[in-house]
């Protein structure tokens, strides 16, 4: 049977298809970057060769050191990108060719912003870097070998960017893959020698395997030789890159335009990293770590399941893209290699996670990554405030998690602050604590289910009226955050919402007896709105954190909060029953009109309307609207009388 009756011609599925559209006819801002994407793709290749020979060590042969070959075809206007590397079966090439599982397609789909120069610069960061390829071709052939096969189980993929790719067995001498583009008419200048080694300078400087280009006569060199190479039909070919490790070179031969473009290899982002931290370890233990923090977050750093970690090498073998057992969840942001001596080449995951090697390296690079961002912190507040406003919630779940760095992180922690309302940048609890006033000896905060809700809060009246800076906490994670914080710079926290108000030394003596003059008071009004609430609450007591409202909601100390509480359910958690504790004001016109209200109807009416009110300035939902729409409207009847 022939080849060619083998043939099989199969549908890319439906986002592949308006993936294919986008980039043959959308994205031609920086066409480049296809070069980039495919020599990035066979460094790759070249790795997972690498680490699959650890087990199988025939795969590799000293005759045949790892490379990336581009030859390029003038005449015929088409690119060749080779590499040595693991290479695909036939089933592979059907996954990571025309399946969108592997792709990223759909994230990468829906990521889009209509800008061209933005959205092309996506396309790494998606994995759909080998689709770049269509930017400047009108055809592409993709012939591979799996390592570990006859040449004879070779497999050629071709498409033309439409609804389909022919897939067939072929033949190929050398294990690896070789990319084949057909270039598009309008696509000639990169069948140019110089114009193609001039992108690989660009950008594949820093890979670790040579990028081999067909050696060219400078102008006016001997004409002879060139005559003499084209006699014998033998191309010579010379690397283009420095084919060394970017992160085992000395950091002072490192200029940053080559860190920058390390970072963008490693992590497909398209904007430079904010900070980077190039170590070299040497002692007890030897590693080299060079980490980096991004400046825009993931399609997929939300998700805690994902992939994630630091390229891991072994004496410059690499490893694995995502170990995750060198920093904690909450710096999953973090890009980056490490490259340990002390690690046994024949590692896998679940050793790593045994070894207490990497128990020691984690401590240390967490400590560093940390470092970077106190460094980020104190020399580049508008730096700090990009990083915070893209990745402030993940940092958040580090006092949970990292006890021995809790301190640490508080340092690095933002928030909004009473003071801080008409500013869009967060404040730091160092910047809360320099600004406490005089005799303050707890960080007061609040927690809200969003900022205009925190910002109109009655719980901070008295804050107002006394000047008192209050954090504003609207993240859905920060009740949970503030379970894990007690105090910072030796200062409690101290939650406005919750328990009853003390605020010590800030409050006059005056104030003190007025306090309990007005308890007395107003004990008998305490007990009547008691008996009409019944079960609806913990406690009725009087307050006077209150200025302009006439009642509020707190929380008994020891009670789940409402954020913590829509957290816990929405992860399907049951949670035992709380209630408010309702508090009034005895300085406000309405709580001094129901002390005098002898109609107990009128008294329900009331007592009713303001409990609904209190729930509804808390973010909250009324337990029966209807009840409480039926209270209010005979009110308001009875003021139409």
């Amino acid at each position: 049977m022939t080849t060619e009756t083998k043939t099989e011609t199969r549908g890319f599925e439906t986002e592949a298809k308006q993936l294919l559209h986008l980039m043959i006819h959308s994205l031609y801002s920086n066409k480049e970057i296809f070069l980039r994407e495919l020599i990035s793709n066979a460094s790759d290749a070249a790795d997972k060769l690498r680490f699959e020979a650890l087990s199988k060590p025939e795969l590799l042969s000293e005759d045949n050191p790892l490379e990336v070959r581009i030859e390029v075809d003038s005449e015929n206007k088409t690119i060749s990108i080779s590499d040595n590397g693991i290479g695909m079966s036939r089933d592979e090439v059907i996954t990571n060719l025309g399946t969108i599982a592997k792709s990223g397609t759909a994230q990468f789909l829906e990521s889009l912003t209509g800008d061209q120069k933005k959205d092309s610069k996506l396309i790494g960061q998606f994995g759909v870097g080998f689709y770049s390829a269509f930017i400047v071709a009108d055809e592409v052939e993709v012939l591979t070998r799996r390592a570990g096969t006859n040449a004879d189980e070779a497999t050629v993929w071709r498409s033309k960017g439409e609804a389909e790719y022919s897939i067939a067995p072929a033949e190929k001498a050398e294990v690896g893959t070789t990319i084949t583009l057909h270039l598009k008419k309008d696509e000639a200048e990169f069948a140019d020698q110089w114009r193609l080694r001039s992108i690989v300078k660009k950008y594949a400087d820093h890979i670790a395997i040579p990028v081999l280009m067909e050696k060219q006569q400078a102008p006016g060199a001997d004409d002879d030789a060139e005559e003499k190479d084209a006699a014998t039909h033998e191309k010579e070919f010379e690397p283009v890159n420095d084919a060394k490790a970017l992160w085992t070179r000395p950091r002072s031969d490192v200029k940053d335009e080559e860190y920058k473009e390390f970072y963008k290899y490693v992590s497909h982002d398209f904007e430079d990293p904010l900070q980077w931290s190039h170590n070299k370890v040497e002692g007890k233990l030897e590693y080299t770590s060079l980490l980096y923090i991004p400046a825009r977050a993931p399609f997929d750093l939300w998700n805690r399941d994902a992939a994630r970690g630091l390229k891991l090498y072994v004496q410059r073998v690499f490893i694995m893209d995502d170990a995750e057992q060198f920093l904690p969840l909450y710096l999953r942001f973090i890009k980056g290699v490490v490259d340990s001596n002390d690690i046994s080449l024949n590692v896998s995951r679940e050793i790593l996670q045994k070894d207490p090697v990497v128990d020691s390296m984690r401590s240390a690079l967490t400590k560093r990554a940390l470092d970077m961002l106190e460094k980020l912190h104190k020399k580049d507040k508008a730096a700090y405030n990009k990083f915070w406003k893209q990745f402030g919630q993940v940092l958040k779940e580090g006092p949970g998690e990292d006890f021995a760095n809790k301190d640490k992180i508080a340092g690095l922690l933002q928030f909004t602050t009473t003071a801080s309302e008409g500013d869009e940048q967060d404040q730091s609890l160092a910047d809360y604590v320099g600004r406490m006033q005089e005799g303050q000896k707890k960080i007061y905060y609040l927690t809200s289910e969003s900022l205009k809700s925190a910002r109109i809060s009655p719980h901070l009246e008295i804050f107002r009226k006394k000047g008192i800076e209050v954090i504003l906490m609207h993240d859905r994670i920060d009740e949970w955050l503030m379970s894990h914080l007690q105090e910072f710079d030796g200062k409690q926290f101290q939650d406005i919402a919750r328990g009853e108000l003390d605020l010590g030394d800030l409050e006059k003596e005056e104030e003190k007896e007025k306090k309990e003059e007005s308890e007395k008071e107003f004990k008998a009004l305490v007990e009547r709105i008691k008996d009409q609430l019944k079960d609806r609450v913990k406690e009725v007591r009087l307050t006077h954190r209150l200025t302009d409202s006439p009642a509020c909601l707190a929380i008994d100390d020891h009670d789940i909060g409402l954020q913590m509480r829509k957290i816990m359910e929405a992860s399907g958690q049951a949670l035992p029953e709380t209630k408010p504790i309702f508090e009034i004001n005895p300085d406000h016109p309405l709580v001094q009109r129901l002390d005098k209200e002898a109609d107990e109807d009128r008294f329900a009416d009331l007592v009713s309307v303001m409990f609904g009110q209190a729930e509804l300035a808390e973010g909250g939902q009324l337990d029966d609207p209807g009840e409480f729409s039926a209270h209010l409207n005979k009110l308001l009847l009875q003021l139409t009388q």
